[in-house]
């Protein structure tokens, strides 16, 4: 049972924006909040708690936040509230780059929390349903790791592990090392006990994060000691890992033979390229080169034949030219992605690339950009029909968002694969499990097909592919 506090039955709504650090963190808003008695909530209209947990790599990112918050003036509050007024609060990297202006041009705002404080927004929303006003705090710096914080995970099955905190490579269009802060490894034995107690709660798949889990330890130990993490948590048992994101200039050839050889790290691996082209690697501060980058590419299918690889690339970074979008083009089609993540560049005030006017036009960007996408989805979709005919072990999100006759999960390569619900089956008792599935249909997104047999037994599953 709870003790009575300003929270208790009082509904809540997270919604979170950006990368997989912010859904993390939104993780732990929720496990804070719950463990005070609020309720999660899906929807903003239904809650009497709003928090915004953002990102500001993007610009529609910010249109987006500014937007959604402008209209909850006018939402009107649940029936059967206790609030006079819906308590909205705003986290994340626009809350730790914009602090008051937030407030400043958004007065209905209450409470803005930054990157580094997640542990202060059950003071500062107590403050806000207490004295009323605005409560701003917004640190420099973190003392603690919010994996100190408890958490209520969206899926029992899976779990987000940050290992690190912060980058210190600080890209030319990124404002992520400004918001997030310079890099900051967790000791190893904290994360292996992290990682031992979601094994022991029946979690099946982890997932390390860190603006750049291959340059991990180098601030505690002076070089890189990301494959002693692998090591450590293949060894807990976990049935499959996974780990984002990973810097090219960073990736050593220790980490790439892991690939082949330990049992559950997925044959799956995110490595953005940015661009195919050296002149627009070096104004970007990649600090790698082509050829570098597919070498490791290389490695990485030496290693294991089958791997996955997906990327992101930014189209029209400032000086792009027709050659370097042509170079950029050839690379995706020469490695043959599972899945690119496309973007056309937008300025990020306060990194170095905003102050680089480009004289491009628009349209001319928005062509290449859409060649590329074509590219994209030709080339995985080729990438698809290896899996043909045969059989996968897909760990069950759920059902279908488009059929709730149809489970849906997840392939080792981390393909989408959905397959009619087994005789007998629910969906209930499915979700997370692994269940194989004979391929009969491969498309560009997600592969389809058949559940051979009932559930695989967790040791086999275990054996990774």
């Amino acid at each position: 049972m709870h003790t009575h506090t300003p929270f208790t039955n009082l509904a809540f709504c997270i919604c979170t924006f950006g990368c997989q650090m912010n859904k993390h963190d939104s993780e732990r808003v929720a496990g804070m909040l719950e463990g005070l008695g609020a309720l999660p909530v899906d929807a903003i209209e239904d809650a009497d708690l709003v928090v915004f947990m953002t990102c500001c790599v993007r610009e529609a990112a910010d249109t987006r936040l500014y937007g959604q918050v402008a209209s909850l003036k006018n939402t009107p509050l649940r029936a059967g509230t206790p609030l006079s007024k819906r308590v909205v609060a705003v986290g994340g990297c626009i809350g730790q780059r914009d602090g008051q202006k937030l407030v400043d041009e958004l007065p209905h705002l209450d409470v803005v929390f930054g990157t580094h404080n997640l542990g202060s927004l059950p003071r500062l929303l107590e403050e806000a349903l207490d004295e009323g006003g605005h409560h701003v705090e917004v640190l420099d710096a973190g003392s603690s790791f919010a994996s100190e914080l408890p958490t209520a995970r969206e899926h029992a099955w899976a779990a987000w592990l940050p290992i690190a905190q912060g980058c210190n490579n600080f890209c030319s269009y990124c404002i992520v090392p400004y918001v997030r802060g310079r890099e900051k490894s967790r000791p190893l034995e904290d994360i292996v006990a992290e990682a031992e107690g979601y094994v022991a709660a029946g979690v099946k798949e982890i997932t390390l994060l860190g603006q750049n889990v291959n340059s991990y330890g180098r601030d505690l130990y002076g070089s890189p000691r990301f494959a002693a993490v692998l090591d450590a948590l293949d060894a807990t048992g976990i049935e499959r890992l996974r780990f984002a994101t990973s810097h090219p200039k960073d990736l050593t050839d220790e980490v790439i033979g892991r690939f082949g050889t330990l049992r559950s790290l997925m044959p799956a691996l995110h490595l953005p390229v940015q661009s195919g082209s050296d002149a627009v690697l070096a104004a970007m501060n990649r600090r790698y080169t082509r050829a570098h980058y597919l070498e490791l590419v290389r490695k990485l299918r030496e290693a294991l034949p089958e791997i996955a690889l997906s990327t992101d690339i930014i189209v029209g970074f400032p000086g792009e030219t027709a050659k370097d979008f042509e170079d950029t083009y050839r690379l995706v089609d020469e490695v043959g992605y599972h899945q690119v993540f496309t973007f056309i560049y937008s300025k990020r005030e306060g990194t170095p690339a905003a102050s680089v006017d480009d004289p491009t036009p628009r349209d001319v960007i928005q062509g290449r950009f859409d060649r590329l996408v074509d590219l994209v989805q030709k080339r995985a979709f080729e990438a698809n029909q290896v899996d043909l005919g045969s059989t996968v072990d897909v760990l069950v999100e759920g059902a279908s968002k488009r059929d709730a006759g149809l489970l849906a999960g997840k392939s080792p390569k981390n393909q989408t694969v959905h397959a009619p619900l087994p005789e007998g089956a629910s969906i209930e008792e499915l979700a997370g499990t692994t269940v194989r599935v004979r391929i009969d249909e491969a498309k560009t997104w997600y592969l389809a097909g058949e559940a051979a047999g009932g559930a695989v037994p967790p040791a086999e599953a275990a054996d990774g592919r």
